[in-house]
């Protein structure tokens, strides 16, 4: 296993509770989007790759047939299932990676990934991998933190999210995105970019380990230049930072 997938691991054990409490994984507004954009059906049978707190499955279950739930770290599984189990009983739950899926090749006909892609080292064989289990016509939900195509503002923002999470590998922006999945056989459909705020000091210490970590974070902010700020929409009050923002995208492919 690679260093960066051991990373994945040692963050999402750590903070595994958070994850199935955070208000921005749980309540996030792309929920309200996903099902309109999707359409599912009672017949379909779907995938939730690296689920996290299970925000993803829990949305989709009752809608499809039958939904194996998967997520690299066991702990992250475990507090998912945890989550779900009491209520959804159309749920399988696999560890697995997600770039080398445990699954046969077309057996879905929806796969999702949701806030979790920027953490994967390779993003074409991810998509190549979710390429392979899809069925043709299969419908492929994405939804992650995304960077312009401005390479300056693109490193300011995936430079701070690497001092706030080690486990943090890298955001794309929507053009890379589609460039790695026409490669991979799926064709953009449908996409929603918008702008996500995070309450800073929750979002900031949900993956900090320290005093001296939230510091580094917040002096990174504070340095970029005025262009770079204002495209994550620094706030202040009292010189202390209330909020930020990023971009996220709601992409759905199908495959060819």
């Amino acid at each position: 296993m690679s260093e960066e997938k051991k990373l994945v691991m040692e963050q999402f054990s750590k903070n595994a509770k958070e994850y199935v409490q955070s208000v921005s994984h749980a309540k996030g507004k792309d929920l309200e989007l996903i099902l309109d954009m999707l359409q599912p059906s009672k017949s379909w049978e779907a995938l939730d790759i690296a689920t996290g707190g299970g925000h993803l499955t829990k949305l989709l279950s009752p809608y499809v047939r039958q939904i194996y739930t998967t997520d690299l770290t066991p702990m992250m599984l475990r507090e998912a299932r945890t989550f779900l189990d009491t209520e959804y009983r159309n749920i399988a739950y696999v560890v697995a990676d997600a770039e080398n899926l445990p699954f046969m090749d077309g057996q879905f006909d929806l796969v999702g990934c949701r806030i979790a892609a920027h953490h994967f080292p390779d993003k074409s064989v991810f998509l190549k991998e979710v390429s392979r289990v899809l069925k043709p016509g299969g419908v492929f939900l994405l939804v992650d933190n995304i960077v312009p195509d401005d390479k300056g503002i693109a490193t300011y923002i995936n430079t701070i999210e690497k001092l706030r999470d080690k486990s943090h590998v890298s955001c794309l922006s929507a053009g890379e995105w589609e460039e790695y999945a026409a490669a991979a056989g799926l064709n953009i459909s449908q996409e929603v970019t918008r702008k996500k705020v995070f309450d800073f000091p929750v979002w900031v210490s949900r993956t900090t380990e320290s005093q001296q970590q939230v510091n580094e974070v917040i002096q990174y902010i504070k340095t970029g230049t005025k262009e770079q700020r204002e495209y994550i929409t620094v706030r202040e009050q009292d010189e202390e930072i209330e909020s930020i923002e990023i971009d996220e995208w709601i992409a759905v492919f199908t495959k060819q």
